[in-house]
């Protein structure tokens, strides 16, 4: 069974926001979020720690995406403003199992539970 369970993509145009949603179905960890565009890498957007105290976001969303955690719903969300073509891609949410997140921990990508992926598509 799935521990991490992404919902909340879609398709919006330029400009407008979406939230993602990542339910995490074990004790409370660090999460993370990534996303891959077509015929790119992987790359990390932004973190958590366990308690939802410390959090990174990678500087070129961090004016646009906020990154936060409900410890009580074991949920994260991924606020995301003024999207513009270039964020279209899959979004991954990615847990444990560790608690901490810092900018090395996202580049690093070694969570333990990931999830099957969320598709974001900006149109122009």
């Amino acid at each position: 069974e799935a521990q991490v369970e992404e919902s909340g993509g879609g398709l919006v145009q330029a400009g407008e926001s979406l939230t993602l949603s990542c339910r995490l179905k074990a004790d409370n960890l660090a999460m993370g979020w990534y996303r891959q565009a077509p015929g790119k890498g992987r790359e990390g957007i932004s973190c958590i720690n366990w308690i939802g105290t410390t959090t990174y976001v990678v500087d070129s969303v961090k004016d646009r995406f906020t990154i936060s955690k409900d410890t009580a719903k074991a949920t994260l969300y991924l606020q995301m403003n003024d999207l513009k073509p270039e964020d279209t891609a899959t979004y991954y949410c990615a847990a444990g199992g560790f608690l901490s997140c810092s900018p090395e921990r996202l580049r690093g990508g070694d969570y333990k539970y990931w999830g099957q992926g969320t598709q974001v598509t900006v149109s122009s």
